[in-house]
């Protein structure tokens, strides 16, 4: 019989070659990875773990309990997140950078769903079960139903399923597990894309909603082969800037909901807590009469989320000017700073500008646009909007504003915070009858300008 060849592969993107070297794939993008050599994963028996014979069945005759298969996770930002909670035999991969509470998450919630739904294994390869049960302590004592491992063979984990037969299973985290016949490193392209076969047989097999902590690269994307996100039923990932309080949940794929929705939690000496007016959260400490500050209401989802964006726009000191864009989209504010110089005649090529989305939180979507070109010709000016307004709309390159999606939703939550006035494109008037806020309509750039700001 013919000896199988080892593979070299890159760990950063999973490109395999025949020979050793250097990954061609990653090195025409500036980061030069040496390939790795892989002996080819053991032969799979018949049957995985979990997993029963199985027959074809017609499709309309499977029966399926609705949503009576969702658990809720006793949080209910989580569950917003999930789709309404946590289905049964999901596999939901979370990632985020480290420190940011992943692991603080996880806790909090195994607690709730141990006294909810059953036994709940949680298998950590990076703590001890001294580490664990300290923070548990910290975050309340954990309840009946709970139990820990610190194991890292996914064989072992696999027995301990097995005996405990738990409901719930955390592995804190998948870069840390591995299967003893593969001859790669724990944390390999190899070792996570076996790992996590194997973990969704057993959560698919035996009905366990499972939850797989992943550690993210420089880059912010999850460590290992895409092939784990798409083995997973949900990827989520849990944002935040390390100097801020907030934390932000968001799915990027959910096959049980929507992919658009966001929990929003403040991370405290207690652990993680919710927060339910996230609007009233980032604009709490926003200043009175200042230059150059706006609030825009975008829509995360179905939620809604009135956020400040400041500018603050200045002679430049050098010749070529500076753009620094915190919490918005870096080139979109370039496109947008170049319509206000066309068409408004602005002369900022001449000026620095700098872009805050405050409190850390994020404003990507078109809907802020007219609030990005309103804040920047607001600090040019050094005048400042009226403080109980509210802008949206999208600007094109010919200066005209857009209509946006959900207006109604957006400016619904602007009167709930006590705003009285807003600015909307010009052609959604129509559809805007009894609203409680005062609302303008604006077609262009300029016309915006003129209006709020004066000629």
């Amino acid at each position: 019989m013919a000896r199988e060849r080892s593979v070299y592969r890159c760990q950063e993107c999973g490109l395999a070659a025949p020979k050793p070297g250097t990954c061609p794939d990653c090195a025409r993008v500036g980061t030069y990875v040496q390939l790795v050599e892989e002996r080819p994963a053991p032969a799979r028996g018949s049957a995985r773990p979990g997993v029963t014979s199985t027959r074809p069945l017609p499709l309309g005759d499977i029966r399926v309990d609705g949503d009576g298969h969702r658990t809720s996770s006793g949080m209910a930002e989580l569950d917003r997140v999930l789709g309404g909670g946590v289905v049964t035999g999901s596999l939901v991969l979370i990632g985020g950078d480290p420190g940011i509470g992943k692991s603080t998450l996880l806790l909090q919630v195994s607690g709730a769903l141990a006294r909810r739904a059953g036994p709940v294994l949680y298998v950590s390869g990076e703590e001890s079960a001294g580490q664990v049960k300290l923070r548990a302590d910290r975050l309340g004592a954990p309840p009946a139903g709970l139990y820990f491992v610190a194991e890292t063979d996914l064989q072992a984990v696999e027995a301990h399923v097995a005996t405990l037969n738990p409901k719930v299973l955390i592995v804190d985290s998948i870069q840390t597990v591995y299967m003893p016949g593969l001859e790669s490193a724990p944390g390999s392209v190899s070792q996570v894309r076996e790992c996590g076969a194997r973990l969704m047989a057993l959560a698919k097999g035996r009905g366990i909603a499972t939850f797989l902590v992943g550690h993210v690269t420089k880059e912010g994307a999850i460590a290992g082969p895409r092939v784990l996100e798409h083995l997973v039923d949900t990827v989520l990932y849990f944002e935040g800037e390390q100097h801020h309080a907030y934390r932000v949940l968001r799915a990027v794929k959910n096959r049980f909901g929507s992919t658009n929705e966001i929990g929003v939690f403040e991370m405290g000496h207690r652990g993680l807590t919710e927060v339910a007016n996230p609007s009233g959260f980032f604009l709490a400490e926003r200043p009175k009469d200042a230059a150059g500050s706006v609030v825009v209401a975008s829509l995360e989802g179905t939620r809604p989320l009135l956020v400040e964006i400041q500018a603050l726009v200045t002679p430049a000191g050098f010749g070529t000017p500076r753009r620094t864009v915190l919490g918005a989209d870096y080139n979109r504010v370039c496109l947008l700073l170049a319509v206000l110089e066309k068409r408004v005649g602005f002369p900022l090529q001449s000026q620095d500008a700098f872009v805050n989305v405050a409190g850390g939180a994020k404003a990507f979507e078109p809907a802020a646009d007219l609030g990005l070109v309103l804040a920047a010709a607001s600090s040019y000016l050094d005048r400042p909007l009226r403080g109980d307004l509210v802008v949206l709309g999208e600007v094109g390159l010919a200066g005209e504003v857009r209509a946006v999606t959900g207006l109604e939703t957006r400016l619904k939550e602007a009167a709930a915070l006590g705003f009285t006035a807003a600015v909307v494109p010009q052609s959604t008037l129509g559809s805007l009858a009894g609203q409680p806020l005062d609302v303008q309509g604006v077609g262009t750039v300029d016309e915006a300008v003129k209006v709020l700001l004066g000629p």
